[in-house]
């Protein structure tokens, strides 16, 4: 990176930076202390990680002014971790999520997200919408009337204050009134104040104090595996997304490997696992920002919020939070892809609902999104497995040309050979090639054993248009043209 570019990157848009930082620390701390009470740990978790992940991510990312922090789809993924083994456990796994963010970012990983269907992206992106949303639900369990209160009075908040005005972000406003009202009111909800302690102190430094043997790594490996690929899948969708807002372009091996560092640093300094926020990147970019500097200031902002209204954050309700995961759940919704049934592909939609239903089933967006892949890999097999065989006889030289069409591979050898006829009424027989590719052993066993056919038939045979690389391939893989060929091994 020349000097020119981190001089753009970290002083080309300092203004629009900082007040956009500024912005998204306010709107990340309640949803920091949120993803924290999904993962069942202290907030204090969930808010060092932030700080740390953004802080870090702000100097090695590969997406100048996409938000990294906690996350809930990561914090869905923690929860049967921390409820077995506790938070030491997690700690443990966070760094080693990072290292292998690390190596798959050495191994340049993000190269395969060329590969993920947007049928599957958006089936992801809804998703993690339901599941923080369904992860809200148990909250109103045995509560009062008072609960749905003042969700329904933080949701209105949320959506009528930015038709009036957006000099500050609605959901903050929400926390600050209904935390007022219901410390005037005396409602006795459930506050974050009684989900753990917030502490006004900065991270340390520290090693997670479990046992370094092959039964902890038993424990551990799973869960963070499982973190790394979900990391890494929102972090890179959301680095596309906020890549096509801006017209510029990321480097999407570096940002993997800047989540893996910024996800040990969090380890080490007491927090969860992270990754990119598709939310906060959205607001971040919307209010302006654009660079390195607006990451780092919405980490160390939210940091210093933390240290100078300590009393005040212990006294927020929790039914305000349940308002905004749900704020939350439905602006990170697709809305849009439910309109699109009757136009989309009947495949593209199918593939949408099974990488849905998969994560929700599962609760594992990485189970969702590889079976999103396979199924569109087999769809896409199928759709380009129909192979055109038109035939012309040509009375003159006594020849039945058949010209072949399509991609001749293992899945439409099959289709192929059912429009030859061995029987056919001519001494010659041509097959061309001209406007078909032929792509494996599969393809080239089926000429093979086309041309032996015809000729245990008597017929003379002759293979045309082959391209280039369809040439190579038979030449090096085909029988049919040495003497005494058999295709018995075929």
């Amino acid at each position: 990176m020349n000097i020119q570019t981190i001089k753009q990157q970290w002083f080309g848009n300092v203004k629009n930076d900082t007040l956009s930082g500024m912005v998204v620390a306010m709107a990340l701390i309640p949803e920091a202390i949120a993803f924290s009470i999904i993962a069942g740990v202290d907030p204090m978790v969930g808010l060092y990680a932030s700080f740390c992940i953004a802080v870090v991510i702000a100097f090695i990312g590969g997406r100048p002014g996409m938000i990294s922090a906690a996350t809930g789809a990561m914090a869905l993924l923690m929860v049967t971790l921390v409820r077995d083994h506790g938070l030491e456990y997690l700690l443990a796994a966070t760094i080693l999520t990072g290292i292998l963010q690390f190596l798959l970012g050495a191994l340049k990983v993000g190269q395969f997200m060329k590969f993920i269907p947007k049928s599957v992206m958006v089936g992801f992106v809804n998703a993690l919408a339901i599941l923080i949303f369904t992860s809200q639900l148990p909250h109103f369990e045995e509560a009062g009337m008072g609960m749905y209160l003042m969700v329904a009075g933080s949701l209105a908040i949320i959506y009528i204050l930015p038709r009036f005005t957006k000099a500050v972000p609605s959901p903050l406003v929400a926390i600050v009134v209904m935390t007022i009202v219901a410390v005037t009111t005396g409602t006795g909800l459930k506050t974050v104040g009684d989900m753990g302690e917030l502490s006004s102190t900065l991270p340390i430094f520290l090693i997670p104090d479990i046992p370094l043997n092959f039964e902890t790594l038993q424990i551990i490996f799973p869960i963070s595996l499982a973190l790394a690929f979900v990391g890494l899948l929102e972090s890179l969708l959301t680095a596309q997304i906020v890549d096509d807002m801006t017209d510029t372009t990321s480097d999407k091996n570096k940002e993997a490997r800047g989540q893996g560092v910024a996800n040990v640093v969090s380890g080490m300094f007491g927090g969860m696992a992270g990754c990119a926020m598709i939310g906060q990147s959205v607001i971040n970019v919307s209010s302006g920002g654009r660079g390195r500097l607006s990451t780092l200031v919405a980490g160390i902002f939210m940091m210093l919020l933390i240290i100078v209204f300590n009393d005040l954050l212990v006294q927020i309700p929790m039914a305000v939070l349940v308002g905004v995961m749900i704020m939350v759940s439905i602006g990170t919704f697709d809305w849009g892809s439910l309109t699109k049934f009757k136009r989309a592909p009947i495949t593209d939609s199918v593939v949408m609902v099974v990488t849905v239903g998969t994560v929700v089933q599962t609760h594992d967006l990485s189970k969702g999104v590889l079976a999103g892949v396979i199924l569109s890999a087999i769809f896409f097999v199928v759709k380009i497995s129909k192979v055109k065989v038109e035939e012309m006889y040509e009375k003159s030289t006594k020849t039945m040309v058949y010209e072949v069409k399509g991609q001749v591979f293992f899945a439409s050898t099959d289709n192929m050979m059912e429009h030859f006829d061995y029987n056919v009424e001519a001494e010659m027989i041509r097959i061309d090639f001209t406007e078909a590719h032929v792509w494996d052993d599969s393809g080239v066993a089926a000429i093979d054993k086309l041309v032996l056919k015809f000729r245990e038939y008597g017929k003379d045979v002759e293979i045309v248009g082959l391209n280039k690389d369809s040439s190579k391939l038979v030449d090096r893989l085909g029988v049919y043209h040495q003497s005494n060929a058999s295709i018995s091994n075929h």
